[in-house]
Parts: structure tokens; C-alpha cells; sequence
């Protein structure tokens, strides 16, 4: 029995460790590099936090598309324009690239560490 338990245990680890893992085709940046693409007309800037979250503190060109709606939402972006996607720390914006990958998106940028890293 404890077998089958360190096995569902390890399981569970292994897919938060793989949620973590650069995903192919996104890019990487860091806060301070966000701020050189900030006044970019051209690309969509995206935070997928809460609209809580949104509402206390957000990055003046980034759009709230919360991660849980994101799927439905992302039908309002632009396939063919670059997407920069932040949230709290890094995490759900991974998350968020995986999505909009799978759904045709093939410009994307996730911005490290999110808005942990950010100093506007």
C-alpha cells in the first residue's frame, strides 16, 4: 500500500516539476527587459492574474485575461502579433504560454519572476 502512495506522491511532483519546464518555441525575459518592449504598440501585453489581483496593482499596457478564462479569451488576441504574458512570479504565465501555444499563438515571450521582479 505505501508503494502505491510514494507513487501517486511522485507523480504529483513530477507534474509540478514538468509545469515549470521552459516551454519550446516561448521566450524568456526578465522584468528589466520587459521595460525596453513596454511602449511597443505592436505586441499584446497579457496578465493572467485575478482580476483581484489585476485590480490592486497592474503594469500600465497589460490587459487582465485571468488563467482560468484564457482558453475562451484568447480568441480576442491577435495570432499573427507577439504576446508578453506576466502574473504574480512566473508561473501562470508559463502556464498561460503553454495554452496559447497550443491554441496557434507562436510569438510568445514570458516574462520571469512576473511582477515579484518588476520595480515601475
Amino acid at each position: 500500500m505505501s508503494y502505491i502512495i510514494w507513487g501517486i506522491v511522485g507523480l504529483i511532483i513530477l507534474y509540478f516539476i514538468m509545469q515549470m519546464m521552459p516551454v519550446k518555441g516561448v521566450e524568456n525575459i526578465t522584468a528589466t527587459q520587459l521595460k525596453t518592449m513596454i511602449r511597443d504598440k505592436n505586441i499584446q501585453f497579457i496578465d493572467v492574474r485575478t482580476p483581484m489581483e489585476f485590480n490592486q496593482y497592474h503594469i500600465k499596457p497589460f490587459k487582465n485575461m485571468p488563467l482560468q478564462a484564457l482558453r475562451r479569451e484568447c480568441e480576442k488576441l491577435d495570432k499573427n502579433k507577439a504576446v508578453v504574458i506576466i502574473c504574480r512570479s512566473g508561473s501562470r504565465s508559463l502556464r498561460a504560454a503553454r495554452i496559447l501555444k497550443r491554441e496557434g499563438f507562436s510569438q510568445l515571450t514570458n516574462v520571469i519572476g512576473g511582477l515579484n521582479h518588476w520595480q515601475g
